[in-house]
């Protein structure tokens, strides 16, 4: 497969830089194998699934993953951001750094400016470990656990993707618009953002029509963001993330497809761990590790067989994981119905449910 084959034109002013408010007013398009698309609201979900079903959630919660500093060097500075992107030990992360390639191998970077939040635990340092492709480097900060998160909570900036980060600066409302509201678990830097669109009310909604929420945890580092570059789509490489589906979730996800329900994955994130935790025979088992599943065209899934998402970027790991899911003709043209009806694109945009192609 070439990457050219998952290019889509779309019109800049799709794509979303702030969410629908409430969270689940945002548009919902109704996608089955077969049939005629059809326009919904998130908030009409309760009645689009069955009693018995399964909503799989991502209960990751974002960091404020962005942090602005400076380079210290013999004499000199130099303004650098990093954006982190995978904690490696308690004071170890590794980051994709702007400018990278002007860092070396022990230098001192100092992160905070002088219009930050006061900081109470003092300076907030890292020693650059070692260096990788593509401005990776690894990060050894000064502080370490429960003080170094703290620090970069009071320090860092929500990781708005690039797409809005170059369009907006990202402000205190992203704090809250950039989080889903059952987030539990520190660790990703970039939301599952299929699950912004749920509101505690739409949650109490969905369990008293007998659907089943799961939650799972999945966390989504900043190589979500990295474009594709190899012209063969065989060629990428998929950046490892961390997750786990515990046995409580794996034996009632196995339970309600043996009665009969649907398993409806809830964003890409919850949809690639299913994916890694279930064997060739459909059963989901419990896993806990890092995953480097990558989902494209001719896929055979085993256990997921609806999907509420984004609409994604084209030429994105994303995008070919829905195509794989749906069938690539099958997709571009809910994308281009959507296009046409005025849907909002990505991460703040609106939402898709699409079940799976036979």
């Amino acid at each position: 497969m070439q990457l050219a084959d998952f290019d889509f034109d779309l019109p800049e002013d799709r794509i979303a830089l702030r969410p629908a408010h409430p969270r689940d007013a945002a548009r919902l398009l109704l996608v089955r194998p077969g049939e005629s698309f059809a326009d919904a609201r998130v908030s009409d979900l309760p009645g689009l699934l069955q009693r018995g079903d399964a909503l799989v959630l991502n209960d990751t919660r974002v960091i404020p993953a962005r942090l602005k500093g400076q380079r210290l060097r013999d004499d000199s500075r130099v303004a650098v951001e990093a954006t982190l992107h995978r904690r490696l030990s308690g004071h170890v992360w590794t980051a994709f750094m702007r400018p990278g390639k002007r860092l070396a191998e022990g230098d001192r970077i100092v992160f905070g400016e002088a219009h930050d939040r006061a900081c109470f635990l003092g300076e907030l340092n890292a020693t650059v470990k070692a260096k990788g492709d593509a401005g990776e480097v690894a990060l050894a900060f000064d502080l370490s656990g429960p003080d170094l998160d703290a620090a970069i909570a009071e320090r860092g900036a929500m990781p708005l993707p690039p797409y809005i980060a170059a369009r907006r600066a990202e402000d205190e409302q992203d704090r809250t618009d950039y989080q889903t509201v059952y987030a539990q678990e520190d660790g990703s830097v970039a939301a599952p953002t299929a699950g912004l669109h749920f509101t505690p009310e739409l949650l109490q909604r969905l369990a008293g029509a007998g659907v089943e929420i799961v939650r799972i945890t999945l966390h989504v580092g900043a190589g979500t963001f990295l474009p594709v570059k190899a012209v063969r789509v065989e060629d990428h490489r998929m950046h490892a993330e961390w997750g786990e589906v515990d046995a409580a979730a794996a034996e009632r996800l196995n339970a309600l497809k043996a009665a009969g329900g649907r398993i409806v994955c809830v964003g890409t994130t919850s949809l690639r761990l299913l994916e890694s935790a279930a064997g060739e025979d459909g059963v989901v088992r419990p896993f806990t590790g890092e995953t480097e599943i990558f989902i494209t065209p001719g896929y055979r899934f085993r256990a997921a067989d609806g999907l509420m998402t984004n609409f994604h970027l084209p030429k994105s790991t994303l995008f070919m994981l829905v195509c794989a899911f749906a069938g690539t003709q099958t997709v571009r043209a809910a994308y281009a119905h959507a296009i046409d009806a005025g849907y909002r694109f990505y991460s703040y945009g609106d939402a898709s449910l699409i079940w799976r192609a036979p």
